[in-house]
């Protein structure tokens, strides 16, 4: 490495130590590029996407990341134009001060803001950048899906011309899964002709996530969960990640007395669950929590019995529920509501480490919820060992994430498509 090394600037909205998966996903990322030698700068929002009441400190060095974080760039989740206007802010701002910034060689940017490639198409042009583009989910695709806009909308229409030119323009594009990358192909046929797209899934967040026994779990005691078993859902919770069929099913058992399905999120679903739960009599079974600190999560975690992991029928290569990777960490089966043919019911199916349950089917839902109460604790512990095996052969963090680092960096080696589990 040179005396003055080359620069890496990453463009994301939100960054650890804020609790979203793709914040702490690119700190990991980031973290070791700074371990290899370059320096990382991060232009992010100083308020928390989720919370914008919560401000974290305007500059810190984090593990050799260097990390600048941007005023009036997140109000929240209250409508589409208080986040675009956020994102619009938030753009300006970090491409002003990126194209500052000294012996800078690289961009990487993400779909944190869904319009992150603005930032990495105008900072090639300014600055000469090489892009290096990490889709997290694909947008218009899920507002549009979501009802948020239609194919025809002026806003989607510029989202996928922006596309286009991202990928078309981009040094390399990381997907997540051959979903995705299948429909990043379709945005762009040249993408894989041209050989610059990889397929990399994420990792499992938190160093050292491992499964801790119940009996020696501070958060089962701190949280009342001693005698109980406990489905948990831990992560986002939106309109992509339906949970409405495992709502319904609860209702058959909401006299049960061991029984909780804990939710763990943001504040706007917690309160749509606890509305739920005081509308139809489920508060002795339905509980929520905020997201915990990164220190604390294979507590939380390997709390759960089970694991519960949604995802929206049409959303196959639209999102990519990074929960799972937690959940077979800490070696928990899964419940999965969606649809066979995407990625998490693929490796859920392969691994055989859970079921899937279609969305709208309560009484399947319900059959699934009582075939894990009924299950020795040891077949359960069998089965989250499967999980836990796949996890560490194809889904290690330390693999994953040197792939992905391999690709960002200014020169990364040659060589055909990084595949993965997914080739």
């Amino acid at each position: 490495m040179p005396a003055h090394p080359p620069t890496i600037v990453v463009i994301s909205q939100v960054y650890v130590p804020d609790p979203t998966a793709v914040g702490q996903h690119m700190h990991d990322a980031c973290a070791e590029l700074a371990r290899r030698g370059y320096r990382v700068i991060v232009y992010t929002s100083r308020r928390g996407y989720d919370n914008p009441r919560t401000a974290y400190k305007r500059r810190e060095t984090l593990d050799g990341v260097h990390i600048r974080r941007l005023h009036l760039s997140s109000f929240g989740k209250r409508s589409i134009k208080v986040r675009l206007a956020a994102q619009l802010i938030f753009l300006f701002q970090a491409v002003l001060r990126a194209s500052l910034t000294r012996n800078f060689k690289t961009v990487l940017v993400t779909t944190s803001p869904p319009m992150g490639g603005v930032a990495g198409l105008l900072l090639k042009r300014l600055r000469g950048a090489k892009i290096r583009f990490w889709a997290m989910d694909i947008n218009p695709d899920q507002a549009i899906l979501m009802g948020k806009t239609t194919e025809d909308a002026l806003v989607a229409r510029a989202f996928n011309r922006m596309n286009r030119m991202l990928l078309r323009e981009s040094e390399h594009v990381i997907a997540l899964d051959h979903f995705m990358a299948g429909r990043l192909q379709t945005k762009y046929p040249g993408a894989y002709a041209q050989g610059h797209m990889s397929i990399i899934p994420p990792w499992p967040l938190g160093d050292h996530l491992e499964p801790i026994a119940h009996e020696d779990n501070p958060f089962r005691k701190e949280f009342g969960l001693v005698d109980q078993f406990v489905i948990m859902y831990s992560g986002n919770i939106s309109p992509a990640h339906r949970i409405d069929t495992v709502l319904d099913a609860a209702k058959q058992f909401k006299d049960h007395p061991r029984l909780t399905l804990l939710f763990i999120g943001g504040d706007e679903a917690r309160q749509r669950i606890d509305a739920y739960a005081q509308e139809h009599g489920l508060t002795a079974i339905l509980r929520t929590l905020p997201y915990q600190p990164l220190d604390q999560i294979k507590y939380s975690l390997s709390a759960a019995d089970v694991h519960l992991v949604s995802m929206g029928e049409q959303m196959a290569g639209i999102v990519h529920p990074c929960k799972i990777y937690g959940a077979m960490a800490v070696a928990r089966p899964v419940l999965f509501c969606g649809i066979p043919e995407c990625h998490i019911g693929e490796i859920v199916d392969r691994f055989d480490f859970g079921r899937t349950i279609p969305h709208g089917d309560t009484d399947a839902a319900a059959r699934a919820i009582q075939y894990v109460l009924d299950q020795d604790p040891a077949d359960l512990q069998e089965i989250g060992q499967r999980a836990r095996d796949a996890m560490l052969k194809h889904y290690d963090k330390n693999t994953l994430c040197n792939q992905l680092c391999d690709l960002v960096e200014p020169t990364p080696p040659p060589g055909a498509m990084q595949t993965g589990l997914d080739g």
